[in-house]
Formats: C-alpha cells, structure tokens, sequence
C-alpha cells in the first residue's frame, strides 16, 4: 500500500489583488474596503488626534484670556482643618477674600485657601470678567500635557470607530455574497445530484 504524501496549502498572499478565474468581483470590492479602513483607521485616527490636541489647547488659551490673577487679602483665618466627607478633597479650606480692580471697585468672594492661613494675608486669586473667584487656568506644561492626552485618547477612538463602520459594510458584503452562494447552490445543487447518480 502506497502512502500519499500529505499535502501542505500555501497561503497566497494579496490573492484578492492578483487576477485569477476564481476571483469575483466582490472580492476585490472587498479588498478596496480592508485597505480604505485600514488607511482610514490610521491616518484619520491621527487626525482626529491633532485635531482634537489643538482644540483642547485652543480652549486653554481662551479661557486664560477670559480670567486674570488678582491679589487678595484674607478677610477672616481659615479654618484649621478641612471639613470631613467632602469627596474630593484637596486638602485646603473655603475662606472668604476681598480685593480691589484697577476702577476702585471693591469685590470680596469664597476662594479655597491652606488650612490655618490667618486673616490679612495676602494671596494670588483667579477671576472671571464676572469679578468672581475661579479655579487657576492650566497654563504651561500641564496644558500641554492635558492637549496632548486629549489627542492621544481621541485619536484610538476615531480609529475604531471607523473600523467598526468597516467591519460592518464588510459584514454586508460578506452576507450578500452568502445570499448568492445560496441562491447560486440552489439552481445547481439538483443538477449536480443529477450527475453525481448518472
């Protein structure tokens, strides 16, 4: 008794590009979406992310330009430690603080200050174009790094957005083609049972 040897398959490679007699149209139209998606993932990913560090940066510079630092003096001692069950907590206090515009104006407002600070003293407090108390702005390295986390979070996420809208027009494709497989089988499979019995 003779043995065959076994037979290996040798994958080819880009078969979808090449020309043969078994390839279909929708193969190759298949092909166009892997690579369009492909390119898309990459290349609009990091778009994407570009785009989105240089609007999160945009946005810290106009809210620096909408806010200015204003000394402050203490109107009252701060409380010695921060109330309990706050959630967040940075571990400074609320305390009240009065300043002076340039017109002469006299605004006092609630501005979160060190524990045990005593009344008097004087500090640096960000203001809005309302005179009233906000957090500082991210200014310098920590608005970069913020921009540039901001892109490198984005730019993921719209890759994979656009793989997921190419995975299903893929899908689609994939389930048409199944559809005239079945209508195809069902006009030849009886005639090929037919010669199969001949």
């Amino acid at each position: 008794m003779t043995r065959t040897p076994p037979t290996t398959v040798t994958p080819v490679r880009l078969w979808r590009w090449r020309r043969n007699p078994l390839r279909r149209h929708s193969d190759l139209i298949e092909a166009w979406i892997v690579l369009a998606t492909w390119v898309l993932v990459v290349v609009g990913g990091a778009f994407a992310g570009v785009v989105a560090a240089h609007a999160s940066d945009a946005a810290f510079s106009a809210r620096r330009a909408q806010l200015h630092a204003v000394s402050a003096v203490l109107t009252d001692d701060a409380a010695r430690t921060p109330p309990a069950g706050t959630g967040y907590d940075d571990g400074r206090v609320w305390a009240t603080v009065r300043w002076t515009d340039a017109d002469g104006s006299v605004h006092t407002d609630r501005a979160k200050v060190s524990p045990g600070v005593p009344a008097g003293s004087r500090m640096t407090v960000w203001t809005n174009q309302a005179d009233r108390v906000v957090t500082a702005p991210v200014t310098g390295a920590a608005a970069d790094l913020q921009a540039a986390l901001t892109g490198a979070l984005v730019a993921p996420s719209a890759g994979a957005a656009v793989w997921v809208a190419g995975w299903v027009v893929r899908n689609r494709l994939i389930r048409r083609r199944m559809a005239e497989w079945d209508e195809e089988w069902k006009q030849i499979g009886p005639r090929w049972g037919n010669l199969s019995g001949a």
